[in-house]
Parts: C-alpha cells; sequence; structure tokens
C-alpha cells in the first residue's frame, strides 16, 4: 500500500494550525507532522491541560488529516550543545530562563521528557528532532583534537540522552534523530557511535532525511541498508551541490538562498537526492510508516512548491514486489 503522505509543519509557523490544516488538506497532503513550536503543538499544554491534545485532533480531523509524529528539534538541540545567544531565538523562554549554560541544557532535557509525554497523550509514537552535540565545533581537529575529547563528547550525550530516553520508554513513544551536520551524529560513521554509546537501546533511531546527507558525499540509501530496523521516520527534502571551482562545500558562511553556496536545499525532485533507489531501499527495510515532505527551497514559492512536492512523493512511492519476475516458469 502506499505510504501516508504528510507535511512537515516547522517551516510554517507562522500560520495557525487551523489555516495550516486547511492548507496542507488543499494541497492533498494526509496528514501533518506537527512542530512543537509556533501555534501547532504546545508541549506544556499537551501534558498540563484537558482536552489540548483533542482539541488539536479536532483541526486536523475537520480537514480530514492525520498525525504520525510530532517534532521537537529546537528544544532538543539545546541539551547537548554549548550554549549561547543564538539558542535564545529558538528556545522557550521557560527553557532558556537566565541563560546560563548548564541550567539551559537541564531545562532542554526536562522539556524532552516532556514532549514523550505530550506525545503519548496526543497518541503518536515517534518523536522527532536533534540531540545537540558538545563536539560539532571540533569538527575540523586544528588545533589538535584528541580521541579521548571526541569519546568524552559521546559520553556527554549518552549521559544527558539516556535519562530522556528512560521517560520515551516509560510512556512506548520512540526518539528520531534527524542525522544533521551539528548533532552528536551527522554520518553513518558518527551514527553508528551514538548507537554504541547508547548501547544499542531501542528507544533511539533515525528520522531519515537524505538532504543532509546527499551534499557531504554520502548515499542516503548506504544510511537506510546501515540502519534498517532504526528508521522511525522518513523526511522528504532534497538538496545540490552547486560546485564550479569557486564555491565551497562549507558553504563559505552564505546565507541559505545565496546562489554563490556550493549547496543548498531544494524543492524535492528539483535536486540531486535519488528518491527512486531511496523508495528501494525502504522497501528492502520494510518501512510503512509517513513520507513526511520537508519542505525549503529559498527560490521557490512555498506553496507552489509544497503543492508540487506531494504529487511528487506520491508519484516516487510504490510498493515491492511480491512475487518474483520469473516465478510463472517454475516447473509445478
Amino acid at each position: 500500500m502506499p505510504r501516508p503522505v504528510t507535511l512537515f509543519t516547522g517551516q510554517w509557523a507562522d500560520l495557525k494550525l487551523e489555516e495550516m490544516a486547511a492548507l496542507a488538506a488543499e494541497m492533498g497532503y494526509d496528514g501533518l507532522e506537527l512542530a512543537c513550536w509556533g501555534d501547532h503543538f504546545d508541549v506544556e499544554k499537551a501534558v498540563s491541560e484537558d482536552g489540548y491534545c483533542r482539541g488539536r485532533w479536532e483541526i486536523l480531523e475537520k480537514h480530514g488529516l492525520t498525525c504520525f509524529a510530532i517534532s521537537n528539534h529546537l528544544v532538543g538541540q539545546a541539551v547537548c550543545d554549548p550554549i549561547d545567544e543564538r539558542h535564545k531565538l529558538i528556545l522557550p523562554a521557560r527553557v532558556w530562563g537566565d541563560g546560563k549554560p548548564e541550567g539551559v541544557r537541564q531545562r532542554a532535557a526536562e522539556e524532552m521528557k516532556r514532549t514523550a509525554q505530550a506525545a503519548a497523550k496526543l497518541g503518536v509514537k515517534v518523536v522527532n528532532g536533534f540531540t545537540g552535540s558538545s563536539v560539532w565545533h571540533k569538527l575540523y581537529f586544528f588545533p589538535p583534537t584528541g580521541q579521548p575529547e571526541i569519546d568524552a563528547g559521546f559520553k556527554d550525550f549518552a549521559d544527558r540522552w539516556n535519562p530522556i530516553l528512560d521517560e520515551f520508554d516509560n510512556v512506548g513513544v520512540r526518539f528520531g534523530l534527524e542525522v544533521h551536520p551539528t548533532e552528536i551524529a551527522y554520518d553513518i560513521y558518527t551514527a553508528r557511535r551514538a548507537i554504541d554509546a547508547l548501547k544499542g537501546r531501542p528507544a533511539f533511531g533515525f528520522n531519515f532525511d537524505p538532504s543532509h546527507l546527499v551534499w557531504q558525499g554520502i548515499d542516503p540509501v548506504k544510511f537506510i541498508d546501515a540502519f534498517q530496523d532504526r528508521i522511525y521516520h522518513v523526511h522528504v527534502k532534497d538538496a545540490i551541490r552547486t560546485l564550479d571551482g569557486e564555491t565551497s562545500i562549507l558553504a563559505s558562511h552564505l546565507s541559505f538562498g545565496d546562489h554563490r553556496r556550493g549547496w543548498d536545499f531544494r524543492s524535492p525532485g528539483r535536486g540531486e537526492v535519488d528518491f527512486e533507489e531511496i523508495t528501494r531501499a525502504l522497501n528492502r527495510a520494510r518501512y510503512t510508516g509517513p513520507l513526511s515532505v520537508e519542505w525549503e527551497d529559498c527560490g521557490m514559492d512555498r506553496v507552489h512548491g509544497a503543492s508540487e512536492a506531494v504529487e511528487f512523493v506520491r508519484g516516487m512511492d510504490f510498493s515491492p514486489s511480491g512475487l518474483a519476475f520469473d516465478k510463472a516458469f517454475e516447473k509445478k
């Protein structure tokens, strides 16, 4: 059966959920992946207010939509990060508090525990998000960086996230890390290392997003094949490299959308991600969850882009064959 096609609301947080739901339904989506910022899904209200989750469902159902996951990337980022003023822009005031770094990290961890509880109350089984990283800024090993420092970063990740994941286990919800630069895992090797740091606990898996892999030169299909049993959710998002001998894969401190960048995000089907092979890999992994469009393309109107994206995703998806093509020639 075709997988449901949903739209991640993180890039649409300027709209109220009622408006977002009506627009998504008009564009042809089956559901929404609700962001835990803007008006779409409030973790604190979900946990503390009777009827809040029911109210979210009423809005979705009014427009014929469903929901399979919520996402709290912004708060998750602060759990392990070296905190600075940039985080104040993305965090709820209750998490930022006085801005002292360790306090911010601890409040972010508590908020992620509440996010698991909120997901359970809403009735979804996956929370997507980020982890942050105490060692991402040491990506380039100069000044000289020894492996003990990196080991300490993965230990810090495990020490901070294991108690969070305990709460995920308590309420029957799983966490899907979007493997991404600035996180503890940003490629295949670091994803394996993150799993090992957590001693393989099943509560931790991945929100697969090929766009953050392809510009690094990583084959997204190899990621799926490496972690077949940990693909808990899927983002459909595209990217393209525009390296011409002058542009840089490090993007040159140029803003997204600047044509001089060495890579950028594109509307699904307009970049270099091979979604045909990704579909085949997801079939091998027996992934039956939603395909959630995370729409980002600074060069295109978002309603136009998200409207064409839903049709692209429906066209790219197909069920695996249940029969070998030469079965008819076998002797009976």
